[in-house]
């Protein structure tokens, strides 16, 4: 995530509910605890080869950390964190806006209109490709087998002459679903609450309750809202 400002903060999912607007319109929207955080280290290209903001989110207790990540966070005075995460500047000129031990808190986010949350969706376990990869699965007519939710032959792409039976790679399959890395991008941001650390965003974001996000200004947008701000 790289930016020149880095403008971003790490938070955890509530839930989601209803906003009513002024005319009576109601949005689904999805309410954030961010931060409030600590800038536990300052990075520059100097000194560790890339310009960065680490920051560190919810106070642990000292039994079930380590003893490195306890000293490390003693450097900036404050508790042991339970998150760290770094945003990535353009130079250490970006960096160099942050000091150590400094808070962030939502007010980060002041005067942004979209955000990019970035998150871990939920794990589905082992799924198979109809669940997986919307496949329309087998007839259900006679003369199938009772496995209509079968993939299909995959024998064209074990078939390749000269280089050995072995299946393509990035062919779809049953497999692992979820637990993923997932960034929702330009979100529009409803309300920031910087005194009780509260962003509510419009829809959904990735995880599930009480999963941890990054909440980041929108490095990318669509063109219809980008019309909007210009």
């Amino acid at each position: 995530m790289t930016s020149t400002s880095p403008k971003a903060i790490i938070g955890r999912k509530v839930g989601m509910t209803r906003y009513f607007l002024e005319g009576g319109k109601n949005i689904p929207v999805t309410v954030i605890q961010a931060g409030p955080c600590v800038v536990t280290q300052v990075k520059t290209i100097a000194t560790d080869g890339y310009a960065a903001v680490q920051l560190g989110f919810e106070d642990i207790k000292a039994r079930n950390s380590t003893m490195a990540v306890i000293g490390h966070d003693v450097k900036a005075g404050a508790a042991p964190k339970r998150i760290h995460k770094e945003l990535r500047c353009a130079d250490d000129a970006a960096a160099g806006a942050f000091t150590v031990g400094a808070t962030v808190d939502a007010s980060i986010l002041d005067g942004v209109a979209y955000v990019d949350v970035i998150g871990v969706s939920k794990g589905k376990g082992f799924q198979g490709v109809m669940k997986k990869y919307g496949f329309k699965g087998l007839t259900a007519t006679h003369g199938t087998e009772r496995k209509h939710r079968s993939p299909g032959s995959i024998g064209s792409h074990g078939t390749d002459r000269g280089h050995g039976a072995k299946i393509k790679k990035g062919k779809r399959m049953a497999g692992q679903m979820g637990d993923d890395q997932v960034t929702v991008r330009s979100l529009d941001v409803i309300k920031i609450d910087a005194a009780n650390s509260i962003i509510l965003v419009k829809g959904a974001v990735p995880g599930a309750n009480n999963g941890v996000i990054v909440i980041r200004a929108a490095t990318r947008l669509y063109k219809r809202k980008a019309k909007k701000l210009s």
